[in-house]
């Protein structure tokens, strides 16, 4: 649990920074409002349409009693809907990121600068970017089908489900955030994963909060800056030579 906190409070650390730098703030929302937007409509639509998109998927059940049918099909509309939640929260980190790349280089570099010691300066680039977006997002359908199936479980299918995609997607957002600040120093994938596994609960508590604030309304717009920033920091405190 202590280096569950530990992680949750970079983020705190983060926002702390952006928040004191209001030209940073204004820069890193500016990407993330623009694609909550796009992803916020899409959502909106899903939500007016989901209950014809279950009755669509659930042809079997138009002559099951109405209790039962009625049960079977929004327990799967919950559970299509929080799966998307999650879907579109990876969708959103992958795609702010790579969009409003220039914009949070600048603020994981300025937060280097803040910590002290060589900032890094090499670049992921926009491909890169693309690609990491593209496999974040594949990851996160996955995630989100898994989530859609464990809805089906009576009673504790939609809550575990919530607490599964939860840290599942968490995971993932953190792991995309410091990819930036890993990379700029030359670590692949590889490299990374081996670098952060001793800290999975540190990642993984940074990531959740992160991810929570997505859940809250424009939170993850004001989020975005801030675990900027705060995946910065904690690259510094994973990175050996700065422990």
């Amino acid at each position: 649990m202590t280096e569950l906190a530990h992680g949750a409070r970079c983020l705190g650390r983060g926002w702390s920074f952006v928040r004191s730098r209001p030209r940073l703030l204004l820069l890193g929302m500016l990407p993330a409002l623009l694609v909550l937007l796009a992803l916020g409509t899409a959502y909106v639509v899903l939500v007016l349409q989901v209950g014809d998109l279950v009755a669509w998927a659930t042809p079997f059940a138009d002559d099951w009693v109405g209790g039962v049918r009625t049960l079977v099909r929004l327990l799967l509309a919950v559970a299509l809907l929080l799966g998307s939640l999650l879907l579109f929260s990876a969708l959103f980190v992958g795609l702010t990121l790579t969009v409003g790349d220039p914009f949070y280089a600048r603020i994981w570099r300025e937060t280097e600068a803040m910590l002290g010691g060589e900032v890094p300066v090499h670049e992921v680039g926009f491909l890169r970017s693309l690609r990491d977006g593209a496999v974040l997002t594949l990851i996160g359908l996955a995630c989100s089908l898994a989530v859609v199936v464990t809805g089906f479980v009576p009673v504790i299918g939609p809550v575990a489900g919530v607490v599964l995609g939860t840290a599942f997607s968490g995971r993932l957002v953190a792991r995309e955030l410091l990819g930036r600040p890993l990379e700029a120093r030359g670590l692949d994938g590889a490299a990374q994963r081996t670098l952060l596994t001793p800290y999975r609960s540190r990642v993984l508590g940074f990531g959740v909060a992160t991810q929570l604030c997505f859940l809250v309304p424009l939170g993850a717009v004001l989020a975005m800056p801030a675990a900027v920033a705060g995946a910065a920091m904690l690259a510094r405190e994973v990175l050996p030579q700065d422990r």
